[in-house]
């Protein structure tokens, strides 16, 4: 028996794995509705709904079980016809996902499992009506093998059975013997072969594993869908392969390369399948060993007659495949996020360490000591470089997400949508993907409902009547660029003028470019929608796209086009953890610059007022400046000579004065604490070598705050 903490740990994993098959299922029914005819993609969404199922029921959650058996049991259908899933069928299995994706939530939450067939019988009887529907067989089948025998044939036959069991078989409370006898009511096992050949010594010998596997004949009257039955509950657990009475040769072929041994000899693989029997492989060994050692066993077996080439041929491949995929498998390892968390702050506080050192190697003004601190230092970015890049996953995941919401809002809003997605292979921390995927959403739900028009509109205004959201990703500078693109009707800055003046934003006197115009809706409260909707129109969303975004250290830009369409251009950084920074410090107080929004360094000339704010000509072209001294009101000795490091984030460029330059560092980011969560103009902090705590400045809200208060003249003079 499992103990209570061995039990919740068996839990966690059904849930996770119950989660991941539902995205699975959901994204395989969201291909099959966009038209794709793979009949993989039909097996593949049986398999993660079967597999569901199975995990259900061996945790006693029969109601889950039951619920889920009817989508399996329509999927089922449909697949056996050979034919498509229609899109009423698709719209019942998506709702029918939503309850489960609910339930798992639920019971995640430590709460009861409900009785999800009484709580749901919308969702249950709908889909009960769709398996009510007289079944469409198709015409033909493609060979008498395949056809499953009929369940009232009582004619027994024989059956052919090839198991390979899981390693993890006895963990999950199954044994092979049970189904053996569950077999012997089906019928007589005429034949059974024990496959053992993975049994390892008894030193390396572990109780709890299962190292068998099975070749057995089943004399049954029985069908297909009955023996299959057998094994319903281990289909996850085991390989499973079932050959029909009288199968022909190539079935037997495309056995061989189904079989899992990885060290298997030629002869022995066929010997399994019933291609070659033992006296012929010894007699074709004794051959070879006596006449032609040279020559190889299959082209010998083959020269005698023994086997069709193509057995051996499909033999060889299969000895190919195994090597493949070991390799492969070698390839890779799973490692748990809390893992790579501990690493990653263990990697930060050795980053804190080696600055340390370093401060000190230079303050002892050794050179030898300099040089292997120096060395030091290179290894520990490489394992920083390293390190942060085995937290960096791709944000296709992500967008594939919004299918879903896509398809179900133009069914909503009897709108023609179509999402397109590039750069899903661009890669950033995972800790970012997971904070984004809030401020992605009321992004596409507000381009939906508000951006592209409907039908007629878009057939008046002479464009398709299919509308497109546009989801892009690329890197840019250091950052990671994320564009929610839609080709519908665009913003009106008029009508924004309008709202703002209304609730009080602006005044009917305030003189605001179109840009500024567009910054008015990420206000709280603001909307244009003239009536709210299921999506969107409530004045909230914009609000928290940019709180969420600024949280992580990002930027929003807004570029619209009357009638023509919007784009939302959202900047963040690669990762939250650890990052390279320009160290400068104005008085004793140290500061951080993200050192990729670093374009140059300036000494002051001296002509620059006291004032807080001023701008100067570089290069014949506006440079706005901030006096970080009189900005955060620092206090201290002032240094003769001030120096100008000039920003960049994204199209505005920024000058801040500061003391003295203290070059570039590693700089291990540690969040503020909720007494400082409202400071203005700083992001976090870090921990010196020297032991001192630097405060790092949010660049991107700095430009923001700014321009916002009217600081800046223009946004002329933040544009390059």
């Amino acid at each position: 028996m499992f103990s209570q903490e061995q039990w919740a740990t068996l839990l966690a994993d059904f849930l996770e794995e119950a989660r991941d098959l539902i995205q699975q299922a959901e994204a395989a029914l969201l291909e099959l509705d966009q038209g794709a005819t793979d009949p993989e993609i039909l097996n593949g969404l049986f398999r993660a709904i079967h597999t569901l199922k199975g995990s259900a029921g061996l945790f006693a959650l029969d109601a889950f079980v039951a619920f889920t058996h009817q989508q399996e049991s329509l999927i089922m259908r449909v697949r056996d016809e050979g034919s498509q899933l229609e899109q009423e069928q698709i719209s019942a299995l998506l709702a029918g996902l939503d309850v489960l994706r609910a339930e798992v939530a639920r019971l995640a939450a430590g709460e009861a499992p409900a009785d999800l067939l009484a709580d749901n019988p919308a969702q249950y009887a709908r889909l009960q009506s769709l398996m009510d529907d007289p079944p469409t067989f198709p015409v033909a089948c493609e060979s008498t093998a395949q056809v499953e025998r009929e369940p009232h044939d009582e004619t027994p036959a024989s059956w052919h059975i090839s198991l390979r069991f899981s390693p993890e078989l006895f963990q999950f409370g199954f044994e092979p013997a049970s189904f053996l006898r569950y077999l012997g009511k089906l019928g007589q096992i005429s034949h059974l072969h024990l496959i053992h050949a993975n049994l390892p010594n008894w030193q390396e010998f572990d109780a709890e594993r299962c190292y068998l596997g099975m070749e057995l004949e089943l004399v049954s009257p029985a069908s297909k869908t009955e023996i299959e039955a057998v094994f319903e509950f281990i289909a996850e657990l085991s390989q499973i392969r079932i050959l029909p009475p009288d199968s022909r040769v190539q079935d037997y072929l495309n056995l061989i390369l189904d079989l899992p041994e990885e060290n298997a000899l030629l002869g022995e693989i066929l010997i399994q399948c019933g291609l070659l029997t033992t006296k012929e492989l010894a007699e074709g060994l004794a051959l070879q060993a006596q006449q032609q050692p040279d020559m190889r066993l299959g082209e010998l077996l083959v020269q005698q007659k023994m086997v069709p080439p193509s057995a051996v041929e499909q033999a060889l491949t299969k000895q190919g495949q195994i090597r493949d995929k070991r390799q492969a498998e070698s390839a890779y390892i799973k490692v748990s996020a809390h893992k790579m968390d501990e690493l990653i702050n263990l990697v930060g506080e050795l980053v804190i360490s080696a600055a340390g050192g370093e401060m000190l190697a230079k303050r002892k003004a050794d050179s030898e000591l300099l040089s292997a601190v120096s060395a030091i230092n290179r290894h520990v970015e490489q394992i920083r470089e390293s390190a942060l890049r085995l937290r960096m996953v791709e944000i296709g995941e992500t967008f594939v997400r919004f299918q879903r919401l896509v398809r179900d809002a133009s069914q909503d809003l009897g709108k023609q949508l179509s999402l397109k997605i590039e750069g899903a292979e661009t890669e950033l921390d995972k800790s970012v993907v997971e904070r984004i995927s809030e401020p992605l959403t009321h992004l596409v739900r507000n381009a939906v409902d508000h951006g592209i028009e409907s039908p007629e509109e878009r057939r008046q205004a002479g464009k398709p009547s299919q509308g497109i959201i546009g989801l892009n990703a690329y890197h840019e500078s250091g950052s990671i660029v994320i564009e929610v693109r839609d080709d519908g009707r665009g913003l009106d800055p008029a009508k924004i003028r309008q709202k703002a003046i209304q609730k009080g934003l602006i005044s009917a006197e305030t003189s605001l470019s179109d840009s500024d115009v567009y910054q008015l809706i990420f206000e709280a409260g603001f909307s244009t929608a003239e009536q709210v909707s299921n999506l969107s129109g409530r004045g909230v969303g914009m609000d928290v796209v940019r709180r969420n975004v600024e949280a992580l250290r990002g930027s929003i830009e807004l570029d619209s086009q009357l009638g023509e369409g919007c784009c939302v251009r959202i900047r963040l950084p690669l990762t939250l953890a650890i990052i390279d920074g320009f160290l400068v410090s104005v008085g004793d107080t140290p500061l951080v610059i993200p050192l990729e929004m670093v374009t140059e360094c300036l000494e002051a000339d001296g002509s620059q007022n006291k004032a807080c704010y001023d701008y100067r000509e570089l290069r014949g072209r506006p440079l706005p400046l901030v006096h970080l001294r009189q900005h955060f009101a620092i206090d201290g000795l002032q240094s003769k000579r001030e120096n100008i490091v000039v920003v960049r984030h994204g199209k505005q460029q920024l000058g801040l004065i500061v003391d003295q330059l203290l070059g570039e560092q590693q700089i291990v980011i540690k969040p503020l604490g909720s007494l400082f969560s409202q400071l203005k103009d700083i992001s976090g902090s870090s921990i010196l070598g020297s032991g001192q705590v630097a405060l790092i400045l949010d660049i991107p809200g700095m430009l923001q705050r700014m321009h916002g208060l009217g600081q800046v003249n223009t946004q002329r003079h933040l544009d390059s």
